[in-house]
């Protein structure tokens, strides 16, 4: 999952090196922590937050699949 949201961000942005992913692991659920360079964040989240949005429901789905729950945070 941690490598699927970092490809989906690095395609979205101008500065892919600056992508960051993070796995805080729980007992049934994993938080992914979402860092972008300040200047890219709008393109992560994208207008009214469609783009979180669709990553969120992509996340939930590949995590379903693992009988687990995940949260997708994205950090200023």
């Amino acid at each position: 999952m941690k490598e699927l949201i970092t490809l989906i961000a690095k395609s979205l942005v101008n500065r892919p090196e600056q992508v960051g992913v993070a796995e805080v692991p729980g007992d049934h659920t994993i938080v992914l922590e979402l860092t972008v360079a300040k200047e890219d964040l709008g393109k992560v989240i994208g207008k009214q937050g469609r783009t979180a949005m669709a990553m969120r429901t992509i996340l939930s789905a590949v995590s379903s699949k693992m009988k687990k729950r995940a949260v997708l945070e994205i950090i200023e």
